[in-house]
């Protein structure tokens, strides 16, 4: 019986992700964790530039796992002690947590949204106010970015958190609900904070992103076949066979073992090229190109990218689904 509620729990997150997205005046647990990993960050590498140059690789690397079992343990364990007293007290009430928990985990709409700040930028605006849109949602400087490079850059990020934003969170919620879901989502947030290979993460985040490795490698597959067959549906602005094509070629180019495969479906879906050479911090970071260059890229590619992700969002919720569907039979 437990197992119908976390299903209705886990349909109703999605809903109630796709209605109201993440208003900024909206508390939520993931800038929660983010200030987590900040003080803690702070307290093992010291806030001074005198401690930390005092440590040694190897402290640092072990602090850096530290920092892995404390966040996650500390992130699962508030989602359990959330939750299981809601169910203890009712059924009913532990659902609607349940699925307000999973609603927060998702990040569909605000894909969507965030990125549609850019399409609009661009369409109705400047070039200035679509690079300060775009520099909301990447990591790359965007100063200097031209007009085809901020579209590419907001398809691209499309694209890569159609996976770790949407898909990745689903199929950590059926395997064990809303505890391993924000378990995923702690790891996450940890190697987009301190998963870089500069001089002050290079160690201490090392295992923070390896773990997300580890966590997203069989999530990112699965995704990017959620968009290959989400491409036979939405007919004909995506190239099925050209998403198959490219992500058999270029899905390993990147260095995460990851991050390439979602990307390359969509620059084979659409018929274009991403990735590429971008600046981080105003070093430029050579990066191979995923896909042909088959046409310019064009604005209304970020309402393409979008359509991609909302329906492998879909596939994925019928598939996430029936594997419950299936265990409570």
């Amino acid at each position: 019986m437990i197992l119908g509620f976390h299903l209705i729990a886990f349909v109703g997150g999605f809903l109630l992700d796709l209605l109201l997205g993440d208003p900024h005046w909206m508390p939520h647990p993931v800038r929660l964790i983010g200030k987590l990993i900040s003080f803690l960050e702070a307290r093992l590498l010291g806030a001074s530039d005198a401690h930390f140059v005092a440590l040694s690789s190897r402290q640092k690397r072990a602090r850096g796992v530290l920092l892995v079992i404390v966040v996650c343990a500390s992130v699962s364990a508030a989602a359990a002690a959330i939750l299981v007293p809601c169910y203890i007290i009712s059924p009913i009430l532990g659902c609607v947590v349940e699925a307000v928990m999973t609603y927060q985990m998702l990040a569909t709409k605000c894909l969507k949204d965030e990125s549609m700040k850019v399409y609009r930028a661009l369409e109705t605006g400047t070039l200035y106010d679509a690079r300060r849109a775009v520099s909301m949602i990447v990591g790359r400087d965007t100063d200097h970015l031209t007009d085809e490079e901020v579209t590419k850059a907001a398809v691209e990020t499309v694209a890569e958190n159609t996976s770790d934003g949407v898909i990745a969170p689903m199929l950590y919620f059926t395997l064990g609900g809303p505890v391993l879901g924000f378990f995923y989502k702690a790891v996450n947030t940890m190697d987009s904070m301190v998963g870089y290979k500069n001089e002050r993460y290079i160690d201490f985040g090392r295992c923070a992103a390896k773990t997300d490795d580890v966590l997203n490698f069989l999530p990112a597959r699965i995704s990017a076949f959620l968009m290959i067959a989400a491409c036979l549906l939405l007919g004909r602005d995506f190239n099925a066979k050209n998403a198959l094509r490219i992500y058999k070629r270029d899905r390993l180019k990147h260095e995460s073992p990851n991050s390439a495969h979602t990307e390359s479906v969509c620059a084979g879906a659409l018929g274009i090229r991403l990735a590429g050479p971008a600046s981080y911090g105003g070093i430029v970071e050579e990066k191979p190109f995923l896909g042909d260059d088959m046409r310019a890229v064009q604005h209304r590619d970020i309402i393409n990218a979008n359509r991609l992700l909302y329906a492998a969002s879909f596939l994925g919720v019928i598939w996430c689904t029936a594997a419950m569907f299936i265990a409570i039979k």
